[in-house]
């Protein structure tokens, strides 16, 4: 089946331009673009008049928590969340149960993903075993598998000499390793940003140092071992530091940042939501103003979500018992509009090439591009859409945001994955498979 997409503005990362015109989907590839294009025997035509056409946003930090952990999501719902949030790809941590340390986990995932999926999976494998810490995981047959980085997210690697190893091995076979930085020395018992408000609240608090700290040796090691080496959530003006001073190196670093880490600050714990206990923590002000920064002068190249979702039982208790994380995927389009794009931080093009273009050529997957004969993902996004946030209405089984009922501008319309409509007015498809 045909598709046509009338009369939006097409924005392209590569060539760096918004243009308006038309985009024709034939046999799940982008099949033409220009202008006033016939509909001609196209079975679906879609009005993006007012609206951004762009490639699929890439999400390459998702915990869709199967296997093992289906009470808090599946790879159906976190892809649906996905296709409602304006994903028409995401990236799987490893931290299932049992972890995705092997051959068969990854191919698990694919195939779920493959049958049940609202958007395209990548998994990501294992860096250590079980992600204890101890022995590698079997890397070039995850790869083999599919696996598209390594990681053992969550549970860091603390041991240096094994994730020097890591690094060599993952250089060889040209993935790249994504870094939870955290020294748990540091970080244990902690459940915010150490600093005045944890004093305030009376919670033991995380210092930046813990980041830190584990973020100088990924780049140490990085430079030494040649290996691509991506930093997750970068939350602190010293890790924006780093990273930028590595860059002016050569070393082979990239790095993301989370919209609640570029939205929110450590003041958000004042209620005790422990939908605001996340890891690494919120942080301050001025972390908060690094961070946008970064973003703004490259040196942070992504904006993923680390969509964590938890049961409502898991997080109705102390803050400092509940687990971390929060749900991102369904809220992103409009913090990134509302808290970059409007504010001017970035343009719309930067904001679409950290969801888009960065993270495809970060991970070397053919995505984030509109050229003519590639796979057909796209996302139609309505900029001026002001709409409030809605936990109940989410596609997610996690319900654990700290934005609910707070007023955002701009929304994901239609998502478009492998040239099939898998969302449209916010309404997952279920057919158009």
């Amino acid at each position: 089946m045909k598709l046509l997409i009338k009369g939006g503005t097409v924005l392209d990362p590569v060539a760096g331009e918004m243009v308006e015109k038309d985009i024709l989907v034939a046999g799940g590839k982008i099949a033409g673009e220009g202008s006033n294009l016939c509909s001609g025997d196209a079975g679906i035509v879609l009005d993006a008049s007012g609206k951004l056409v762009v490639p699929g946003l890439i999400d390459m930090h998702v915990h869709l928590r199967e296997p093992g952990y289906e009470a808090k999501e599946t790879i159906l719902t976190g892809t649906r969340a996905a296709a409602r949030g304006g994903f028409s790809s995401v990236v799987c941590m490893p931290n299932t149960s049992p972890v995705a340390d092997t051959a068969a986990l990854i191919s698990y995932i694919l195939n779920t993903a493959r049958e049940q999926g609202a958007a395209h999976v990548f998994p990501v494998g294992s860096i250590t075993r079980g992600s204890r810490g101890k022995e590698l995981a079997e890397m070039g047959d995850l790869k083999k598998a599919g696996a598209v980085a390594f990681s053992d997210d969550g549970m860091p690697v603390a041991n240096a000499g094994l994730m020097r190893r890591a690094m060599q091995y993952a250089r060889m076979l040209d993935l790249p390793i994504i870094s939870h930085c955290e020294d748990r020395e540091l970080s244990s018992g902690g459940s915010m940003h150490e600093g005045y408000m944890s004093t305030v609240l009376g919670l033991k608090g995380i210092p930046a140092s813990a980041e830190e700290v584990m973020v100088a040796r990924e780049i140490l090691l990085a430079g030494e071992t040649g290996c691509r080496v991506h930093i997750a959530h970068v939350s602190t003006a010293g890790s924006v530091r780093l990273v930028r001073e590595a860059k002016s190196r050569g070393i082979p670093v990239t790095a993301e940042v989370t919209p609640h880490h570029f939205t929110l600050t450590d003041e958000a714990v004042a209620g005790y939501n422990t939908s605001t206990k996340v890891n690494p923590p919120l942080r301050t002000a001025s972390d908060v103003a690094a961070v946008k920064e970064g973003l703004a002068d490259g040196t942070i190249d992504v904006i993923a979500t680390d969509h964590a979702p938890h049961t409502v039982e898991e997080k109705d208790v102390e803050y400092d018992r509940a687990p971390f994380g929060l749900v991102g995927l369904e809220t992103a389009v409009g913090l990134v509009w509302t808290e970059l794009v409007d504010a001017g931080v970035l343009t719309p093009l930067q904001a679409i090439a950290k969801m888009t273009l960065n993270p495809a050529r970060g991970l070397n997957i053919s995505r984030g591009t509109l050229n003519p004969g590639v796979d057909a993902d796209l996302t139609i996004i309505d900029p001026n859409l002001t709409w409030t946030v809605d936990a109940n209405l989410f596609e997610s089984r996690g319900k654990n945001t700290p934005f609910h009922g707070m007023k955002l501008k701009g929304q994901a319309y239609a998502t478009v994955a492998g040239g099939r409509v898998r969302m449209l007015g916010g309404a997952v498809k279920d057919l158009l498979r």
